[in-house]
């Protein structure tokens, strides 16, 4: 039981870390990496339910996806563009020039980015596994592999699974905050989501929170003075 403890210990880290993309928006008291795993896991278990898919599986995949964080930074679709830290006024109003428009990268910078984010997760999650049951620790790495290629249908799934809770997240965030650049965030979903079931999630997420909240949007006054 030893191993056990430490490995869930080690977990535990996961419950205080804030998702970096939200610190980057500005966001108080943004989410953790646990709190995304949490809903994410719901997501992949009640929408994979619509799909002939290994739900047991797919549920433990959305476990181990981003448990690699504990040791690894936790990175968005902007880094190396940010800085590393927001905490200066300089570094935040830098942060909100870069958040105005979604980055460009060439593909060849594009390879190299998810390369080199991809080994250094490996090597997180690696050294996470160290501290897990032995029993487990083959079984959470293939999980982890399968995610990150999109080996099995349930790894391609969970990998839109997992940008659908982002999503959500993101226009929860809006429509409290209006901090996103929501018109953005809606281009970036229709161009990755392609699953049927995440499609129509995401509409749906459109319909009830983004247009509620346009609706109830105040009206400027043009009345002349």
């Amino acid at each position: 039981m030893d191993s056990t403890l430490k490995f869930l210990i080690k977990l535990g880290a996961l419950k205080e870390k804030p998702r970096r993309g939200w610190q980057a928006h500005q966001i108080p008291d943004a989410e953790t990496t646990a709190s995304h795993i949490f809903r994410t896991i719901f997501l992949a278990w009640v929408l994979g339910s619509k799909k002939r898919l290994n739900i047991n599986k797919l549920i433990k995949m959305a476990l181990v996806h981003d448990i690699c964080e504990v040791f690894a930074k936790d990175e968005t679709p902007y880094d190396p563009l940010l800085p590393a830290s927001f905490d200066s006024v300089q570094a935040q109003r830098k942060t909100e020039n870069i958040l105005q428009q979604w980055p460009k990268f060439s593909l060849a910078q594009k390879k190299k980015k998810n390369r080199l984010k991809y080994q250094r997760e490996k090597k997180a999650l690696r050294k996470l596994l160290s501290f897990a049951p032995s029993v487990l620790r083959r079984e959470m790495e293939e999980l982890w592999e399968d995610f990150e290629k999109g080996l099995s249908k349930e790894g391609r799934f969970a990998k839109q699974v997992d940008k659908a809770e982002n999503f959500l997240q993101g226009m929860e965030y809006w429509a409290k905050y209006g901090r996103i650049q929501r018109d953005l965030w809606l281009r970036w979903a229709k161009e990755i989501f392609d699953d049927p079931v995440i499609v129509d999630f995401v509409k749906t997420i459109e319909k009830q929170v983004v247009k509620t909240k346009s609706k109830k949007q105040p009206k400027q006054n043009h009345k002349k003075n």
